[in-house]
């Protein structure tokens, strides 16, 4: 026996009838076996013309036929008929009757060889990429070889989803939560188009993250071929960078520089792998690191704009501090600055729960998703320090009053109308500067005991609504108050859009857990894979929750599968009235009739056991916190199911 051969045991002795033909895997090798006139063949299994699978085909008049073009070959010897052109000629490979089976005796595999994916993959994980969303297919395979490889190597964890929206969602929602990039691969065409809308949703939150997308052969770019799109066209509104990874490219800078738009834009990067330029050779090429490449980002503000705004806040009496989702990760040193200025804190809905709703200056979320507290002590303010926010119209801030805007964007400054005094710097800086301006210098009035009250209303009125029962469904009241009892108070908790999360806005109360959503894009259907995004972010340390309507849901049902598969330990309160029930609301305020609104669903309990997770139907008020805290304790994803008046929201 060669010791250059190495053998498989690719089928049992009657295994393959007389006359047919069979695919089988003999290490990495496919294979066409044969049985033809009590004779064993095993052949290549691609035919050399359009590549099809021959194992697939059928043996006729003695030849075994290509199930794609119908090109016939020798089953014992791989020869075409009639006159030979050695590039028709099937490889074979040899054949032994053992035993226990029949055996193929193929070269010993060499060992692999290094490649432009290999490159790229390594330089993505030393820049920090360590999760990647997608789906492998036909235009992506030498990309995938290298994100395996990554991932065997214990650098990189890959989540296989089923659907590349949901992917790129749940992409979204690590960066957001982490504000590192995540990655999500696809192929090329509807793959990689299918990733735009969680791309958008990435962009205008300013999340970092990465699109890795396969591409048909250079080649035929520009002919039609089957999937051919024009990705760089189709990227161009929603990417920061894009870049098309070709022959000569220097791989390892593209890989960097698509890394370092990501995080230092807080935008999409894009790369495009050409289908042929994947497995290339590149031996001795180097991966890249971020050596030498990032700058700190603490910018410090101007000092002509920083001391308007001391000036500003130095004889203020009622400072209101509000805070966005891009002050997430300055939390404490702003919290430290309220309490030296007496300022309540209000927040956005996308920065709900940055500050405890138990703390004494935390006065929950502004604006349609919120609570009369914030609201309130915004009208009583006589100036507003605004610190990581949009003014969006949802959130309402009142440009009437003086206001302070700090961003490390100088394009968000005053971007919607003019404001008092817009503040260039990272939050972080200047909150520390303002600190040390301001200790002893300010006589506000003590607005603690004003938000006590302020919430002791509000918390007798949310009590008054779980008392409403119109024998329709459960109030949102309800349903959110058992929410707060129940989830774990460092909890992640990932929403949909809706009247479901209008509700959770103004009613959950918040004590250290991080909320994502869909901010500026508004995406139905976030909710599930945020939560899946989520769980690859923190799923080992904190509780993971998501919350939706049935209409969101349903938009990334199947991926449900996915954190079956991946055993995420995700719980999904899904509340369920049969409608799109915010568009219902909005056709009847707009004086339209309510038209096309109605869903049909199916039993979403039911679902998730089918699936081979949790679920449980809730019908009953008194059933709520028994249903939440079951699902809570199962190891693995699940549905609690409500049905949900579409009227008490």
């Amino acid at each position: 026996m060669s010791p250059s051969t190495q053998w498989f045991r690719v089928l049992d002795l009657d295994e393959l009838p007389e006359g047919r033909v069979k695919t089988v895997l003999a290490g990495h090798k496919s294979l066409a076996m044969t049985h033809y006139q009590g004779k064993y063949g095993a052949l290549d299994n691609r035919c050399p013309h359009q590549g099809g699978p021959l194992g697939e085909g059928s043996i006729e008049n003695g030849y075994l036929r290509c199930p794609w073009h119908g090109w016939d070959y020798c089953p014992h010897t791989g020869r075409p008929p009639g006159d030979l052109d050695v590039d028709d000629v099937l490889e074979t490979f040899t054949v032994e009757t053992r035993e226990d089976g029949i055996y193929v005796g193929l070269p010993i595999e060499s060992e692999h060889t290094r490649t432009v994916s290999d490159v790229m993959a390594e330089t993505l994980v030393n820049w920090g990429v360590t999760h990647v969303f997608g789906m492998v297919g036909h235009s992506n395979l030498g990309l995938a070889d290298a994100l395996r490889r990554q991932e065997m190597a214990g650098n990189l964890t890959f989540i296989g989803i089923r659907h590349e929206g949901a992917g790129a969602f749940a992409a979204s929602a690590y960066a957001k939560l982490t504000g590192k990039p995540a990655a999500c691969l696809t192929i090329a065409g509807p793959g990689a188009t299918n990733l735009l809308t969680g791309m958008w949703d990435a962009k205008v939150d300013r999340a970092p993250i990465l699109a890795l997308t396969g591409q048909v052969n250079s080649q035929v770019l520009g002919t039609g071929n089957f999937q051919e799109c024009d990705l760089s066209a189709a990227f161009s509104g929603v990417a920061a960078w894009s870049g098309t990874v070709l022959n000569n490219s220097k791989h390892a800078e593209l890989a960097s520089l698509a890394v370092k738009h990501a995080l230092l834009k807080r935008d999409v990067s894009h790369l495009i792998f050409p289908d042929e330029i994947q497995n290339q050779p590149a031996i001795d090429v180097p991966a890249a690191t971020p050596e030498g490449r990032l700058t700190p980002l603490q910018i410090a503000p101007p000092p002509e704009s920083l001391q308007k705004a001391i000036d500003l806040l130095k004889p203020a009496r009622r400072p209101v501090i509000i805070v966005g989702h891009g002050a997430r990760f300055n939390m404490l040193a702003v919290i430290e600055l309220a309490e030296q200025l007496g300022a309540p804190i209000l927040t956005t809905f996308k920065g709900k729960g940055l500050i405890s709703d138990r703390h004494p200056l935390g006065c929950g979320v502004l604006g349609r998703s919120g609570t009369p507290i914030a609201s309130w002590f915004m009208n009583e303010a006589d100036v507003l320090l605004v610190m990581g926010a949009s003014f969006s119209n949802h959130t309402g801030i009142y440009p009437g009053l003086p206001i302070i805007q700090v961003d490390f964007d100088p394009l968000a400054l005053g971007k919607f109308h003019p404001v008092t005094v817009p503040v260039w710097g990272e939050i972080s800086i200047v909150v520390e500067q303002l600190k040390t301006a301001l200790t002893g210098q300010t006589n506000t009035d003590d607005q603690t005991s004003q938000v006590v009250e302020r919430w002791a209303i509000w918390r007798a009125e949310k009590h008054n609504r779980e008392q409403d029962d119109r024998g329709q469904g459960l109030n949102s009241a309800a349903i959110f108050a058992a929410m707060t009892r129940q989830v774990a108070q460092d909890a992640v908790i990932s929403v949909d859009v809706g009247n479901n999360t209008y509700s959770f806005g103004r009613y959950f109360e918040c004590e250290a857990q991080s909320v994502l959503m869909s901010g500026y894009l508004g995406s139905i259907g976030f909710g599930f894979p945020g939560a899946m995004g989520a769980w690859a972010a923190a799923g080992q340390t904190r509780q993971i929750v998501s919350v939706s309507g049935d209409g969101g849901f349903g938009q990334y049902l199947a991926d449900f599968n996915t954190a079956v598969k991946y055993e995420m330990n995700i719980t999904h309160i899904l509340l369920n009235n049969s409608q799109l029930g915010k568009i219902s609301k909005e056709q009847r305020a707009g004086e339209w009739d309510v038209w096309q609104t109605s869903l049909s669903n199916p039993n979403f309990a039911s679902y998730a056991q089918n699936c081979g997770g949790f679920g449980i139907r809730v019908t009953q008020k008194d059933e709520l916190d028994g249903a939440i805290a079951q699902a809570l304790a199962h190891n693995g994803p699940a549905i609690v199911e409500i049905f949900a008046d579409p009227e008490l929201i």
